[in-house]
């Protein structure tokens, strides 16, 4: 385990964009990352010393293949997947009941929260160091526990993090053959004050809602202590594991 501040010196995030994204980007840098690979769908922020902006869409693989590409003279010893959707841009979701179950829904659910990172994880892990320590991360959520499940509902979403997680720990598992220091995981951000919570956040005890830069801080300070051994699992923003 390696939590100095030299490590790492290269970082990509893929959804920099977004709340939690963006919020990786500072501290990122404040922890010693000269070049820090930033994607967005735009591919135009944010901004600043050693930030390299990238272009990527989740349902293009190609994107996805054509950011990896740029990034191979110089790989990211660090890759976080900042990226997901519960409701969708024309207000669909989450199902509530299984008799709003829609095809159409749970394929564009599955194709952001699972597919799209599985993409990014098929390219970005060859590029991960074969010796010393390699970390791929994708944001996964509490509800994707099948054990710690005891309300139902929320059908699409939270049977696209169970799939994220179950990749997660097969990518792994894989990688531990070839790359024997590296780490893959799954983080819970914890309710994060951003777009994709907002329709949810009535209700919530004081202390319950984080602001994106206080989730961010939580979530590298869980990386820094992760070791190949933790490998394959998910872990929350405070360091607990979430069981399968």
């Amino acid at each position: 385990m390696d939590s100095s501040a030299s490590w790492p010196t290269t970082a990509a995030v893929f959804g920099a964009s977004g709340g939690i994204g963006r919020a990786l980007c500072e501290p990122l840098a404040q922890r010693g990352v000269t070049r820090l690979y930033a994607g967005s769908r735009a591919g135009r922020e944010p901004m600043g010393e050693g930030i390299i902006p990238f272009a990527f869409d989740l349902r293009d693989e190609a994107s996805i293949a054509d950011a990896a590409g740029m990034m191979r003279d110089a790989p990211p010893q660090m890759v976080i997947v900042a990226t997901g959707v519960l409701t969708l841009a024309d207000g669909r979701g989450p199902e509530r009941t299984y008799k709003r179950l829609d095809t159409a829904t749970m394929a564009e659910v599955l194709a952001l929260n699972t597919i799209g990172p599985a993409m990014i994880a098929k390219h970005m892990l060859p590029l991960l160091p074969r010796e010393g320590r390699g970390v791929f991360a994708a944001l996964s959520a509490r509800v994707g526990s099948i054990s710690d499940n005891g309300l139902g509902g929320w059908h699409s979403y939270r049977a696209s993090k169970a799939a994220l997680n179950m990749l997660l720990k097969n990518f792994g598992l894989e990688m531990a053959r070839t790359h024997k220091e590296s780490i893959v995981v799954g983080l819970h951000p914890g309710t994060v004050d951003s777009a994709l919570s907002e329709p949810f956040q009535k209700g919530l005890l004081d202390g319950q809602l984080f602001d994106p830069a206080k989730s961010a801080a939580h979530l590298l300070n869980v990386l820094s202590g992760l070791d190949a051994s933790h490998s394959g699992r998910v872990f929350d923003w405070q360091g607990e594991e979430i069981k399968a």
